[in-house]
């Protein structure tokens, strides 16, 4: 199993899915860096040697932003934002969506809907 940005990366996926497990690469980055790297993205993980991945470890480190120091930023941009009392930072400390027609959308944030007693359902 290949260790790439302090992730095990899964051998028997494709190079270009494999890459996505780690935080903050997507399919679109995980294709710039199979080609900045070299390296077919269609190739399997496990065929890749301990060269290949040293590439992809070194271009990953180079060039973009993952894993701890992603997951760093990103909070440390939502503890500013409920620091200064904007709208935005008081949506994340009462755990609601930041922006979006939240009496029916929201049902990610908001979580299953409770039956109440009394209340008609309207039909879907």
């Amino acid at each position: 199993m290949a260790r790439i940005a302090g992730v095990n990366v899964p051998t028997y996926k494709k190079l270009w899915v494999a890459l996505t497990y780690v935080y903050g690469i997507g399919n679109f980055k995980s294709m710039s860096i199979c080609k900045d790297a070299e390296l077919d993205p269609e190739r399997r993980v496990s065929t890749l040697s301990e060269v290949e991945v040293g590439r992809l470890r070194s271009v990953i480190g180079a060039k973009h932003v993952v894993e701890g120091d992603l997951r760093r930023i990103v909070s440390s941009s939502i503890a500013a934002l409920k620091d200064n009392g904007s709208y935005r930072g008081s949506r994340h400390i009462k755990g609601l969506p930041m922006s979006s027609r939240t009496r029916t959308n929201a049902r990610t944030r908001r979580g299953k809907r409770i039956a109440i007693a009394g209340k008609k359902v309207a039909p879907k």
